[in-house]
């Protein structure tokens, strides 16, 4: 990752604390130790490290008071910790600390990963080769972390098995429902009825919860994908759901982040049918018939997101240009959620 500045007022370290942390159990070069804040947006605070030549990075739970179960770092940890064991491409966990004396909050410290973070392969990978191998290994790698045993993991215990679409709609309805300053919206409403009559198949999985192109590290040198990163949302959930929500790039415009009318072929990226197969190819599956039902509740789980800031909005606790943008851009993912919807019948 590039672009780290300096640490925001407010997420301060103390650098001799953490210093004395990391050398009773790291091998350290000599020299001070060097505390910058990654300028991304993460909900959890991430500093990179430097002693001598060597760099590591810190993530950590956010400072003040916090909702029970939210910023849980070390269950992120965890996830990656297990994950490594299985050579799946995940940064190496270093050491985890539950002692708020070193840092203010739990954290952990991961190795640095030399790579690229891509936001918009289509202007950001240089040629159509380069990115339809991109597109190859972010399948792969999904494909790969679905194979995997959850109990060879010693991770059969790191969410609930079986229901996971039926609760998280259950969990989003009641979230759109209570935000009465939002406001209702007919398609909404019409998913909401829509998603509750649909029976699906049960699986379980770890599930990413966001596995989009700009929370992987891609390698600087070639077109692989060196890790996986932002475990946050992480959990057992079914694997086509996981899977749709990485698919809902081919079916968004470009204006709300995805692929919907570009010309692929001239971009080198595969068409959502070949990418489709080849996941279900490397999954061993036939076919994925209930694909458009998982996208459907993929698009209003994100509505609901969206309605959730349109709430705040309203209520001035969210004024940001980049909410406001959010909230406005409700509806119409309202609408394209319902004719997901309309396109499984």
């Amino acid at each position: 990752m590039t672009g780290d500045a300096g640490v925001r007022a407010g997420f301060e370290l103390d650098a001799g604390a953490l210093e004395a942390w990391m050398r009773a159990r790291l091998d350290l070069p000599p020299g001070p130790l060097g505390v910058t804040q990654f300028s991304g947006g993460q909900s959890n605070p991430t500093y990179q490290v430097r002693v001598g030549d060597q760099r590591f990075v810190l993530r950590r739970k956010p400072p003040g008071p916090l909702l029970k179960g939210a910023h849980d770092v070390l269950r992120e940890a965890r996830v990656m910790g297990a994950l490594g064991q299985a050579d799946f491409p995940v940064p190496r966990i270093l050491g985890v600390c539950e002692d708020p004396t070193v840092t203010g909050t739990a954290f952990y410290l991961m190795q640095h990963i030399e790579g690229r973070i891509v936001w918009d392969p289509t202007a950001e990978i240089a040629t159509p080769d380069e990115r339809a191998a991109v597109f190859d290994a972010m399948n792969a790698t999904l494909a790969r972390l679905h194979s995997l045993d959850i109990d060879a993991l010693s991770l059969g215990d790191y969410g609930r098995r079986g229901g996971f679409v039926t609760r998280q709609t259950a969990l989003w309805t009641r979230q759109y429902r209570e935000d009465a300053d939002a406001g209702r919206d007919e398609n909404m409403d019409r998913l909401i009825d829509w998603l509750a009559e649909r029976d699906l198949p049960d699986e379980t999985s770890v599930v990413h919860g966001d596995f989009r192109i700009d929370n992987l590290i891609l390698r600087p040198d070639r077109p692989e994908v060196a890790a996986v990163i932002d475990w946050e949302l992480s959990t057992l959930g079914h694997p086509l759901a996981d899977f749709a929500y990485h698919l809902m790039m081919y079916r968004m415009p470009p204006h709300l982040g995805g692929l919907a009318g570009r010309d692929l072929n001239a971009l080198g990226i595969p068409e959502e049918a070949d990418y489709v197969e080849a996941y279900a190819r490397r999954t061993g599956r036939g076919a994925l018939p209930d694909l458009d039902v998982f996208v459907a509740f993929n698009m209003f789980r994100f509505a609901a997101i969206i309605h959730g800031i349109r709430g705040r909005v309203i209520r001035g606790n969210a004024v940001s240009p980049k909410a406001r943008k959010r909230a406005d851009e409700f509806p119409e993912l309202a609408r394209l959620a319902w004719e997901q919807a309309a396109k499984a019948r």
